[in-house]
C-alpha cells in the first residue's frame, strides 16, 4: 500500500525514475480501487459516477508512474503513446517488465541504490 501512497504522493511528477516494485504496486492497488468503485456503483445505484471519478482522479498519478518506469528503463515518457496502437503496446509492458538500468542514466540515480538502507 506504501507504494500506491508514495505514487499518489508524487501525483504529476514526470521526472525521476520508478523501479518495478512501486509501478507494479501501484497498478495493483489501482486496480483494487477501481473494482471496489465499480462495485460500489453497482450497489448503491449511482450509474458510473464513482468509477468515473476515480478513473479521473487516477489519470495523473498512472501517466506519471508510468513515465517514470519508462524513464527507469531509459526510455522517454512518450513511449507511452505506443499504447495507443493496437498490438504495439505489448512492447509497454514489456518495458514495464524488464530491469531497469544498472547506475544513474539520463532520468537520474537509480532509485534501486536510492532505497537501499545504509546497513546494506
Amino acid at each position: 500500500m506504501n507504494w500506491y501512497l508514495t505514487a499518489l504522493r508524487k501525483y504529476a511528477t514526470f521526472s525521476g525514475r520508478a523501479r518495478r516494485r512501486e509501478f507494479w504496486m501501484f497498478v495493483l492497488f489501482n486496480s483494487l480501487a477501481a473494482t471496489v468503485a465499480v462495485i460500489l456503483d453497482a450497489v448503491l445505484g449511482w450509474g458510473p459516477w464513482l468509477t468515473l471519478v476515480y478513473v479521473l482522479f487516477s489519470l495523473i498519478p498512472s501517466l506519471a508512474v508510468g513515465v517514470r518506469r519508462l524513464h527507469d528503463t531509459a526510455r522517454s515518457g512518450w513511449w507511452l503513446l505506443i499504447g495507443l496502437v493496437p498490438l504495439a503496446g505489448i512492447a509497454l509492458l514489456v518495458f514495464a517488465v524488464i530491469e531497469g538500468t544498472s547506475g544513474r542514466n539520463g532520468y537520474g540515480p537509480d532509485p534501486k541504490i536510492a532505497q537501499r538502507s545504509p546497513l546494506g
